[in-house]
Protein backbone atom coordinates (compact mmCIF):
# COMPACT_ATOMS: atom_id res chain seq x y z
CA UNK A 1 0.00 0.00 0.00
CA UNK A 2 1.20 3.12 -1.15
CA UNK A 3 -0.13 6.80 0.07
CA UNK A 4 1.52 10.29 -1.60
CA UNK A 5 1.73 13.14 0.70
CA UNK A 6 3.63 16.45 -0.20
CA UNK A 7 6.04 16.39 3.28
CA UNK A 8 6.80 13.65 5.14
CA UNK A 9 8.09 14.76 8.52
CA UNK A 10 10.35 12.60 9.97
CA UNK A 11 10.20 13.18 13.98
CA UNK A 12 7.16 15.12 16.14
CA UNK A 13 9.32 17.28 18.59
CA UNK A 14 9.18 20.94 18.50
CA UNK A 15 10.73 21.54 14.87
CA UNK A 16 8.66 18.49 13.32
CA UNK A 17 5.21 19.99 14.87
CA UNK A 18 5.94 23.62 14.05
CA UNK A 19 6.92 22.80 10.54
CA UNK A 20 3.70 20.78 10.53
CA UNK A 21 1.40 23.64 11.67
CA UNK A 22 2.69 26.41 9.06
CA UNK A 23 2.75 23.54 6.09
CA UNK A 24 -0.79 22.82 6.98
CA UNK A 25 -1.79 26.46 7.12
CA UNK A 26 -0.18 26.32 3.80
CA UNK A 27 -2.51 23.75 2.04
CA UNK A 28 0.14 21.44 2.05
CA UNK A 29 -0.53 17.87 2.67
CA UNK A 30 1.57 16.51 4.95
CA UNK A 31 2.62 13.34 7.26
CA UNK A 32 4.78 13.43 10.70
CA UNK A 33 6.09 10.12 11.54
CA UNK A 34 7.23 10.05 14.85
CA UNK A 35 8.62 7.26 17.01
CA UNK A 36 7.74 9.30 20.57
CA UNK A 37 11.11 8.91 21.94
CA UNK A 38 11.73 12.67 22.76
CA UNK A 39 15.27 13.61 23.74
CA UNK A 40 14.35 15.80 26.82
CA UNK A 41 11.61 12.68 28.29
CA UNK A 42 13.33 12.79 31.79
CA UNK A 43 12.47 16.73 31.87
CA UNK A 44 10.19 17.74 34.00
CA UNK A 45 9.56 21.21 32.73
CA UNK A 46 10.95 22.86 29.81
CA UNK A 47 11.29 27.08 30.00
CA UNK A 48 12.45 29.96 27.89
CA UNK A 49 9.43 29.00 25.46
CA UNK A 50 7.24 32.53 25.44
CA UNK A 51 3.90 32.09 26.48
CA UNK A 52 4.71 28.36 28.06
CA UNK A 53 7.81 28.60 30.65
CA UNK A 54 7.80 25.85 33.04
CA UNK A 55 5.40 23.63 31.17
CA UNK A 56 6.21 19.77 31.19
CA UNK A 57 7.64 19.18 27.74
CA UNK A 58 5.29 15.87 27.07
CA UNK A 59 1.96 18.81 27.86
CA UNK A 60 4.05 20.92 24.99
CA UNK A 61 3.97 18.25 22.44
CA UNK A 62 0.26 17.32 23.42
CA UNK A 63 -1.24 21.14 22.91
CA UNK A 64 0.86 20.75 19.91
CA UNK A 65 -0.81 17.73 18.65
CA UNK A 66 -3.99 18.89 19.37
CA UNK A 67 -3.88 22.23 17.37
CA UNK A 68 -2.73 19.96 14.34
CA UNK A 69 -5.74 17.99 14.69
CA UNK A 70 -7.79 21.24 13.22
CA UNK A 71 -5.96 20.62 10.04
CA UNK A 72 -7.08 17.65 8.15
CA UNK A 73 -4.51 18.28 5.72
CA UNK A 74 -1.88 17.05 8.33
CA UNK A 75 -1.71 13.32 9.56
CA UNK A 76 0.72 12.11 12.02
CA UNK A 77 1.83 8.82 12.94
CA UNK A 78 2.95 8.13 16.33
CA UNK A 79 5.09 5.19 18.01
CA UNK A 80 5.60 4.48 13.85
CA UNK A 81 9.13 5.01 12.86
CA UNK A 82 10.55 5.18 9.38
CA UNK A 83 12.85 2.24 8.62
CA UNK A 84 13.82 3.58 5.66
CA UNK A 85 13.97 6.78 3.34
CA UNK A 86 15.14 6.65 -0.35
CA UNK A 87 15.03 8.86 -2.95
CA UNK A 88 12.82 8.38 -5.94
CA UNK A 89 12.36 10.39 -9.67
CA UNK A 90 9.64 12.60 -8.12
CA UNK A 91 10.82 12.83 -4.21
CA UNK A 92 11.08 9.96 -1.94
CA UNK A 93 10.05 7.08 -0.27
CA UNK A 94 9.57 5.92 3.31
CA UNK A 95 9.19 2.42 4.83
CA UNK A 96 7.09 2.64 7.87
CA UNK A 97 5.74 0.77 10.82
CA UNK A 98 6.23 -0.02 14.49
CA UNK A 99 9.39 -1.86 14.31
CA UNK A 100 10.30 -2.36 11.05
CA UNK A 101 8.35 -1.24 7.25
CA UNK A 102 5.08 -2.71 6.95
CA UNK A 103 3.64 0.65 4.36
CA UNK A 104 5.47 2.74 1.97
CA UNK A 105 4.61 6.55 1.32
CA UNK A 106 5.90 8.88 -0.69
CA UNK A 107 6.62 12.55 -0.16
CA UNK A 108 7.77 15.45 -2.96
CA UNK A 109 9.59 16.69 -0.25
CA UNK A 110 10.82 15.36 3.54
CA UNK A 111 11.86 17.21 6.78
CA UNK A 112 14.35 15.47 8.62
CA UNK A 113 13.45 16.56 12.58
CA UNK A 114 14.67 13.81 14.58
CA UNK A 115 16.29 15.32 17.33
CA UNK A 116 19.33 13.41 18.67
CA UNK A 117 20.35 10.86 20.67
CA UNK A 118 21.89 11.08 24.04
CA UNK A 119 24.40 9.38 25.75
CA UNK A 120 25.17 10.24 29.62
CA UNK A 121 28.91 9.79 30.99
CA UNK A 122 29.18 6.06 32.91
CA UNK A 123 28.61 7.47 36.35
CA UNK A 124 26.89 5.51 39.13
CA UNK A 125 22.48 6.46 39.36
CA UNK A 126 22.64 9.00 37.43
CA UNK A 127 20.04 8.59 35.89
CA UNK A 128 17.96 9.09 38.65
CA UNK A 129 18.55 12.30 39.42
CA UNK A 130 18.84 13.61 35.64
CA UNK A 131 15.91 15.78 34.52
CA UNK A 132 15.26 16.61 38.33
CA UNK A 133 18.28 18.22 39.82
CA UNK A 134 20.84 17.71 36.74
CA UNK A 135 20.17 18.81 33.79
CA UNK A 136 22.35 19.56 30.05
CA UNK A 137 21.26 23.19 29.14
CA UNK A 138 21.92 25.69 31.48
CA UNK A 139 19.83 28.53 29.48
CA UNK A 140 17.14 25.98 29.95
CA UNK A 141 17.51 25.04 33.48
CA UNK A 142 20.02 27.45 35.26
CA UNK A 143 18.05 30.24 36.24
CA UNK A 144 16.20 27.36 39.52
CA UNK A 145 19.58 26.44 40.39
CA UNK A 146 21.04 30.19 40.42
CA UNK A 147 23.40 31.14 43.44
CA UNK A 148 22.90 27.42 44.54
CA UNK A 149 25.90 25.38 45.07
CA UNK A 150 26.38 23.37 41.60
CA UNK A 151 28.24 20.70 39.38
CA UNK A 152 29.40 19.94 36.64
CA UNK A 153 29.72 16.58 34.98
CA UNK A 154 31.55 15.63 31.85
CA UNK A 155 33.62 14.09 29.81
CA UNK A 156 34.18 15.66 26.68
CA UNK A 157 36.75 18.61 25.59
CA UNK A 158 34.38 21.50 25.61
CA UNK A 159 34.01 21.25 29.52
CA UNK A 160 36.04 24.05 30.70
CA UNK A 161 33.95 26.27 28.16
CA UNK A 162 30.51 24.82 29.44
CA UNK A 163 32.00 25.95 33.22
CA UNK A 164 33.01 29.53 32.25
CA UNK A 165 29.28 29.54 30.86
CA UNK A 166 27.32 28.04 34.28
CA UNK A 167 29.47 30.46 36.11
CA UNK A 168 27.08 32.88 35.19
CA UNK A 169 24.38 31.77 37.31
CA UNK A 170 26.44 30.72 40.40
CA UNK A 171 29.71 31.09 42.58
CA UNK A 172 30.14 28.00 43.90
CA UNK A 173 31.01 25.54 40.87
CA UNK A 174 32.83 22.73 40.57
CA UNK A 175 33.97 20.33 37.54
CA UNK A 176 34.01 16.92 37.43
CA UNK A 177 35.63 14.93 35.25
CA UNK A 178 35.02 11.38 36.17
CA UNK A 179 38.52 10.57 35.37
CA UNK A 180 38.62 11.63 31.71
CA UNK A 181 41.28 13.68 30.73
CA UNK A 182 39.42 16.66 28.99
CA UNK A 183 40.44 19.94 31.07
CA UNK A 184 43.98 20.99 30.10
CA UNK A 185 46.27 22.51 32.85
CA UNK A 186 45.92 26.20 31.75
CA UNK A 187 41.93 25.54 31.69
CA UNK A 188 42.38 24.22 35.26
CA UNK A 189 44.20 27.17 36.54
CA UNK A 190 41.77 29.77 34.69
CA UNK A 191 38.76 28.21 35.97
CA UNK A 192 40.75 28.20 39.28
CA UNK A 193 41.29 31.63 39.06
CA UNK A 194 37.41 32.37 38.29
CA UNK A 195 37.09 30.00 41.91
CA UNK A 196 36.05 26.97 40.28
CA UNK A 197 37.33 23.70 40.98
CA UNK A 198 38.47 20.82 38.85
CA UNK A 199 37.78 17.26 39.99
CA UNK A 200 39.45 14.33 38.10
CA UNK A 201 39.10 11.34 40.31
CA UNK A 202 36.00 8.95 38.80
CA UNK A 203 32.89 9.53 40.54
CA UNK A 204 31.58 6.56 42.85
CA UNK A 205 28.36 7.35 43.83
CA UNK A 206 25.50 10.24 43.52
CA UNK A 207 24.09 10.88 46.90
CA UNK A 208 20.75 12.07 47.77
CA UNK A 209 16.95 11.64 47.39
CA UNK A 210 14.02 11.21 45.08
CA UNK A 211 16.08 12.89 42.71
CA UNK A 212 17.46 15.70 44.45
CA UNK A 213 21.07 15.49 44.22
CA UNK A 214 22.85 16.97 47.80
CA UNK A 215 26.70 15.47 46.86
CA UNK A 216 28.81 13.74 44.49
CA UNK A 217 31.27 10.93 46.06
CA UNK A 218 34.23 10.45 44.38
CA UNK A 219 36.47 6.95 44.63
CA UNK A 220 39.62 8.76 46.30
CA UNK A 221 36.91 8.99 49.50
CA UNK A 222 36.25 12.60 48.25
CA UNK A 223 32.67 14.08 49.13
CA UNK A 224 31.65 17.65 47.80
CA UNK A 225 28.12 19.12 48.58
CA UNK A 226 26.28 20.36 45.64
CA UNK A 227 22.45 21.53 45.09
CA UNK A 228 22.22 20.23 41.62
CA UNK A 229 24.18 21.12 38.40
CA UNK A 230 24.54 20.32 35.14
CA UNK A 231 25.55 16.95 32.75
CA UNK A 232 27.70 17.01 29.46
CA UNK A 233 26.00 14.48 27.31
CA UNK A 234 27.33 13.00 24.19
CA UNK A 235 25.14 13.42 21.60
CA UNK A 236 24.49 11.61 18.30
CA UNK A 237 22.57 12.37 14.90
CA UNK A 238 20.69 8.63 13.58
CA UNK A 239 21.04 8.74 10.17
CA UNK A 240 20.80 4.98 9.73
CA UNK A 241 17.27 4.92 7.90
CA UNK A 242 18.46 6.60 4.75
CA UNK A 243 19.28 3.85 1.64
CA UNK A 244 21.09 5.35 -1.36
CA UNK A 245 22.19 8.81 -0.16
CA UNK A 246 24.11 10.47 2.58
CA UNK A 247 23.39 14.66 2.77
CA UNK A 248 26.64 16.47 4.08
CA UNK A 249 27.49 16.57 7.62
CA UNK A 250 29.59 18.45 9.93
CA UNK A 251 32.23 17.18 12.33
CA UNK A 252 29.72 16.33 15.20
CA UNK A 253 27.49 14.49 12.72
CA UNK A 254 24.88 17.12 12.63
CA UNK A 255 23.15 17.89 9.51
CA UNK A 256 24.58 20.34 7.42
CA UNK A 257 21.63 23.10 5.75
CA UNK A 258 21.80 26.72 4.81
CA UNK A 259 20.32 29.04 6.73
CA UNK A 260 17.02 28.02 5.23
CA UNK A 261 16.94 24.18 6.07
CA UNK A 262 18.01 23.00 2.57
CA UNK A 263 20.68 19.84 2.74
CA UNK A 264 22.58 19.31 0.00
CA UNK A 265 20.57 16.73 -1.64
CA UNK A 266 17.55 18.19 -3.56
CA UNK A 267 14.16 18.27 -1.72
CA UNK A 268 15.80 17.18 1.66
CA UNK A 269 15.51 19.83 4.50
CA UNK A 270 16.57 19.38 8.08
CA UNK A 271 15.28 21.26 11.22
CA UNK A 272 15.97 21.23 15.00
CA UNK A 273 18.62 19.42 16.79
CA UNK A 274 19.55 17.12 14.15
CA UNK A 275 20.65 20.19 12.20
CA UNK A 276 24.23 22.03 13.12
CA UNK A 277 24.91 23.45 15.02
CA UNK A 278 22.53 20.32 16.97
CA UNK A 279 21.39 21.11 20.47
CA UNK A 280 18.66 24.34 21.33
CA UNK A 281 16.16 25.04 22.88
CA UNK A 282 12.46 24.14 22.45
CA UNK A 283 11.59 27.94 21.62
CA UNK A 284 14.84 27.84 18.93
CA UNK A 285 13.71 24.50 17.01
CA UNK A 286 10.45 25.54 16.98
CA UNK A 287 11.20 28.44 15.01
CA UNK A 288 13.39 26.63 12.93
CA UNK A 289 10.67 24.00 11.91
CA UNK A 290 7.97 27.55 10.99
CA UNK A 291 10.93 29.17 8.95
CA UNK A 292 11.89 25.79 7.25
CA UNK A 293 8.22 25.31 6.39
CA UNK A 294 8.07 28.72 4.74
CA UNK A 295 10.66 27.88 2.50
CA UNK A 296 9.35 24.22 1.55
CA UNK A 297 6.48 26.13 0.37
CA UNK A 298 8.12 28.35 -1.37
CA UNK A 299 10.83 26.25 -3.22
CA UNK A 300 7.71 23.96 -4.49
CA UNK A 301 6.08 26.93 -6.27
CA UNK A 302 9.77 28.24 -7.51
CA UNK A 303 9.25 31.38 -5.47
CA UNK A 304 12.53 32.49 -3.79
CA UNK A 305 12.33 32.70 -0.19
CA UNK A 306 12.39 36.45 1.50
CA UNK A 307 15.17 37.21 3.46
Amino acid sequence: MTDDYDVLIVGGGPAGLSAALNLGRSLVRVLVVDADRPRNAATLNSHGFLTRDGVPPHELRKLAREELAAYPNVEIRSRVRVASLTQTATGFAAGIGRREATETVTARSALLATGLRETLPEVPNLRGFYGMSLFSCAACDAWELRGRRMALIGESADLADRARLIGRWTESLTVFTNGADVVTTTEEAELAAAGVAVLRHPISELVGERGRLEAIRLEDGTSVAVDGGFVRPEWETDLSFLSGFAPAIDGHGHLVTDRSGRTDVPGLYAAGDAAAPGPQQLIVAAGAGARVAAVIVHDTIGVATAH
